[in-house]
């Protein structure tokens, strides 16, 4: 009997225990969802609690809630409780978001939930739900990406435009981005609108309104099936519905839709590689090739400028110009790369251009051959190549190659003020002293000698200063005072700031010339050691009577007058003081 009894209260406290137990959790509906998609998070708890505190939603809008519930049942005998706080989020980005902990306090004691990461990917194709207030707008609401080719080469310009199409029974009160596209194979610019301007058009065969959200230029940096990422828009809308009013007019409601532009493909082809000239250097579009000299007629060591220019429209930015091939003769620096680009809906144009510093050494002619510079028109789907003329330099005044019958001189071009170099110098030492035993010598054998003791003595000194420990504190406390001496100088006319900076002042002072803490300092006590030091008592008391002011200015007004007479009263009576101990 008695092991039954003790059987049946185990059991009892046992249950007890676990129905006393707290639960706090957060369950979402979904762990992956899509940019345009919402997920509903709910917090639930078993026992009821106060202050509850919901995470801050970092990366979502919270289009819904808290909206809250409680549950209490009996069945069999056991009771249970339940409390829920509800929230409907809609991401801001694509990603891993995370849902922070929240918090609720029962029975005095705090509880937290465990986080929760949420995978956020692209828009999705949603489930159409007739009874859903949001199906009404969304059918009447249309992002759609418009690209100019599909097909385009590599480096070759076309473009991709956002349009927003809104049934004419709908109203856009605005708009936000949730999702960019970041274009990663292709070389981007955007061209900004100025001012948005609605239109006239028609969608899937109906009449729509559209607005040109964003215009692209892209130049495609790689060859293949490439995928331009959507547009995501998150939309506030006046929505129809199947009501009227009075006079027969549609009655509209307020709503907050998702919209994404599909995805779109582009098959990138590659430049032929039939009849590729040499030259080319990856310039697409249609352009004009000039080489221009500075001058033709000069005299050696003075400077011309060479300067390759591609005009036209294409990948401008995209490609490097060919180099000159000139004679060795001509010192050549390296050249000043200038563009000139305009960027349009029909890709960009203008002038890509290369000056080249050229210096002759030598009086002649020289001729700077036809320089070539080849394309690929996407047009044509064809490779051209112009070429330039030849250029003849001529340099007129300068110096020229000597010629000697001194079999004991090589002929050289002569250059500035060099003439000829010597085969057989016969070059003699000017200088023929021998270090070993020279002074230098005795001098640098003897510098470890003297320095070393001198060393040795500087670190005794250095950690004799350092294990000071009473003398650092004591000049510490004196270059303190001296510190708020000055913010007390600074401050004049602020009452409070003067006469603090003042006080902390006195107190270093006092630490640092009488070795006592601010704990010790009362008026007879430093009167006596002030006295004991050697202080005049005159000097004394005008160093309580300071002291003192600072104490009265915590309760009564002071004028500008009394702060600066106080504070030259502190300079000289600290000097007095310094001068007397």
């Amino acid at each position: 009997m008695k092991m039954k009894l003790k059987f049946l209260l185990i059991v009892f406290f046992a249950g007890f225990s676990a129905y006393s137990q707290v639960e706090f959790d957060a369950v979402v509906s979904k762990e992956t969802l899509g940019v345009n998609e919402r997920l509903r998070v709910d917090f639930e708890m078993n026992k009821d609690g106060d202050n509850f505190r919901p995470p801050s939603f970092q990366g979502f809008t919270v289009v819904g809630g808290p909206n809250q519930s409680i549950s209490k049942q009996w069945i069999n005998g056991k009771a249970s409780f339940s409390k829920t706080f509800s929230y409907f989020l809609q991401p801001k980005a694509t990603g891993k978001l995370k849902i922070g902990q929240a918090e609720i306090e029962i029975e005095g004691t705090v509880y937290k939930t465990i986080p929760i990461e949420i995978n956020v990917t692209g828009a999705v194709d949603l489930q159409k739900d007739p009874n859903d207030p949001q199906v009404a707008a969304t059918e009447n609401v249309h992002l759609v990406a418009e690209v100019s080719k599909s097909d385009p080469y590599l480096n070759e310009a076309f473009t991709v435009v956002y349009k927003l199409y809104v049934s004419r029974e709908t109203a856009v009160n605005g708009w936000n981005e949730l999702d960019a596209p970041k274009f990663a194979d292709f070389w981007s610019q955007s061209i900004d609108e100025k001012q948005f301007k609605v239109y006239d058009g028609s969608f899937n065969g109906k009449p729509y309104r559209y607005v040109i959200l964003r215009r692209t230029l892209l130049y495609p940096q790689k060859t293949g099936e490439l995928t331009i990422e959507p547009l995501a828009l998150n939309i506030n809308v006046e929505a129809p519905t199947n009501r009227r009013d009075i006079f027969g007019m549609r009655i509209t409601r307020p709503a907050k839709i998702t919209v994404t532009a599909p995805t779109r493909k582009v098959n990138v082809k590659s430049l032929p590689e039939d009849g590729k000239p040499e030259s080319f250097t990856g310039a697409v579009g249609s352009f004009d090739f000039d080489v221009t000299a500075s001058k033709t007629k000069l005299d050696a060591q003075e400077a011309l400028d060479l300067t390759l220019t591609a005009k036209g429209n294409g990948n401008l930015k995209l490609f490097t110009l060919p180099k000159p091939k000139l004679p060795s003769s001509l010192e050549v620096y390296e050249p000043e790369n200038d563009q000139d680009v305009r960027v349009s809906l029909n890709g960009m144009a203008g002038s890509n251009s290369a000056r080249y510093t050229i210096v002759p050494q030598q009086k002649g002619n020289y001729p700077i051959p036809p320089i070539r510079f080849s394309y690929f028109d996407p047009s044509t789907e064809q490779y051209k190549t112009l070429s330039s003329d030849e250029i003849i330099i001529d340099v007129e005044n300068g110096p020229e190659v000597l010629a000697s019958n001194d079999d004991n001189k090589v002929p050289v071009k002569a250059v500035n003020q060099f003439n000829y170099i010597k085969s057989d110098a016969n070059l003699v030492a000017q200088n023929k002293d021998s270090f070993f035993a020279s002074t230098t010598f005795w001098g640098m054998l003897a510098t470890p000698v003297i320095l070393i003791p001198l060393a040795i003595l500087f670190g005794n000194k250095r950690r004799a200063y350092q294990n000071d420990v009473k003398g650092n504190r004591l000049r510490k406390a004196d270059k303190l005072a001296r510190k708020y001496l000055g913010d007390a100088k600074k401050s004049l006319g602020d009452q409070t700031a003067f006469y603090l900076a003042l006080e902390k002042c006195l107190h270093n002072f006092l630490k640092a010339r009488l070795n006592i803490q601010t704990s010790d300092m009362s008026k007879e006590r430093i009167s006596k050691l002030l006295q004991e030091r050697g202080a005049t008592v005159e000097t004394t008391a005008d160093f309580l009577k300071l002291l003192e002011s600072c104490e009265f200015a915590r309760y009564t007004p002071s004028s500008s007058d009394a702060m600066q007479h106080d504070y030259e009263q502190a300079s000289r009576v600290i000097s007095e003081i310094d001068k007397q101990l």
